[in-house]
């Protein structure tokens, strides 16, 4: 496991640019001229919404819902032209139909398999209960894809600082044999760890994915 971002990251990207573009539903309705994308995946609770805002400096991007896993589609904010930060639906605590939540999973996993525009992934979990079942699906699957992964440990803010970086080392040395994977503390509310945050989707962001644009199936 790295605990570096890229070696000769390039200028940092103005994420404050970012604005939404549009929701897909399925793969099929993901934007067509996306040369590269960064996406945001978590439980529902994780802060998701919250860690996009913080990200791109505006308070209302991302919706934050009091209804944890309300947001159902893949949402997709545009930066430079051709690249996109991708917000994933949330999975966990929503309370719909199994069936639905079958189609979320399916379409979500479809996302993860076959967008080839997918540079690296932001997989977001609660400090306080870090590696959830999801977060290490995840974490394994990102890992036999070869697609580098960020691992935001959230809410770092409610924990104090020793009980944080206690929190954080046990979860590096747990997943230390996962090379292509970085691990920060990050708050949205103190801002802690926002600037590695960026400087390694700014790194992804850069270089598009070599496979080019994906022709999404009928």
């Amino acid at each position: 496991m790295s605990d570096h971002s890229p070696e000769t990251p390039p200028a940092t990207i103005n994420f404050q640019i970012a604005r939404f573009e549009t929701s897909a539903a399925r793969l099929q309705e993901c934007p067509t001229d996306s040369a590269v994308e960064v996406a945001f995946a978590g439980r529902s609770n994780a802060g998701k919404s919250s860690a996009i805002n913080a990200i791109t400096g505006q308070n209302r991007l991302a919706r934050i819902s009091k209804t944890p896993g309300r947001t159902q589609l893949i949402n997709f904010f545009a930066l430079n032209p051709g690249s996109y930060l991708v917000d994933l639906p949330g999975y966990g605590y929503a309370k719909v139909p199994l069936s639905v939540k079958e189609k979320w999973q399916k379409e979500l996993e479809a996302y993860l398999r076959r967008r080839q525009q997918l540079a690296g992934l932001v997989l977001l979990s609660d400090i306080r209960h870090p590696l959830k079942d999801f977060d290490r699906m995840m974490i394994e699957w990102a890992s036999q894809s070869e697609l580098p992964l960020l691992l935001l440990l959230t809410k770092a803010d409610k924990l104090k600082r020793g009980a944080a970086s206690n929190a954080l080392l046990k979860v590096r040395k747990e997943l230390q044999a996962y090379r292509d994977l970085n691990v920060i503390l990050f708050s949205s509310v103190n801002h802690q760890g926002l600037d590695a945050a960026r400087k390694h989707l700014s790194g992804w962001l850069a270089v598009p994915p070599e496979t080019g644009l994906e022709e999404p199936d009928e």
